[in-house]
């Protein structure tokens, strides 16, 4: 099964990535890991990606696109995958589409994941990212047993700068702007499943799973 996940940041797509990756045994691509393993490793890739992620910006079309692309074509993916961040914009939609055309394949849901902004912001600015391990917390929904201290390695914690409620704010402006779009497109192939992202982790996942199994 070939599915896309859209979702604004802070929506719980990397939880209910997870779930889909274990019930369906398909690679979850994330982009947003992709590109931040390459801004950690610092390569020629990660070094262009860099300067538009700390700004709360869409990294270039081209960037991605070239990523993605030559991600699709491992052994892994033969059965299916599960994208996550990609596409992000109308243009990145439809080079997908003639990735899939030129494989002999195509997609079989995009789910989108919907979650009002304001709980958006709550979930994202309380997050908290280990300089050590990249262990992730939470203050509220998952605090650290020591006060900014990792739980697994001891390393400290810290607040990414695309955590910040003022690029927060930013991320959103920028995927109401290039990713909404994306609803339209998709609801016209007849692909669209919108699914209520607020409540728990539990709930969210019983609704993707109804979409997974062909019941919604």
């Amino acid at each position: 099964m070939r599915l896309v996940l859209l979702g604004p940041p802070g929506a719980g797509k990397g939880t209910q990535a997870k779930f889909i990756e274990e019930r369906l045994g398909v690679p979850h691509i994330s982009t947003g890991d992709l590109l931040r393993g390459a801004v950690q490793r610092q390569t020629a890739l990660g070094q262009a990606a860099e300067q538009y992620m700390t700004r709360g910006e869409l990294v270039p079309n081209d960037v991605v696109v070239e990523m993605i692309a030559e991600r699709i074509k491992e052994r892994d993916c033969l059965e299916g995958f599960l994208l996550d961040g990609f596409p992000r914009n109308l243009t990145q939609a439809e080079v997908l589409e003639r990735m899939l055309v030129s494989h002999r394949a195509q997609l079989d849901h995009v789910v989108s994941i919907r979650v009002h902004p304001e709980e958006l912001i709550r979930r994202l600015s309380g997050r908290r990212t280990c300089r050590s391990c990249g262990a992730m917390y939470h203050v509220v929904f998952n605090p650290p047993k020591q006060n900014e201290r990792c739980d697994r390695c001891g390393g400290e914690l810290f607040q990414r700068d695309d955590d910040r409620e003022d690029t927060i704010r930013a991320r959103l402006a920028v995927y109401d702007r290039e990713t909404a779009p994306l609803h339209d497109y998709y609801q016209h192939r007849g692909l669209l499943r919108s699914i209520d992202g607020e409540g728990t982790a539990e709930a969210v996942r019983s609704r993707i799973l109804a979409v997974l199994d062909g019941t919604q």
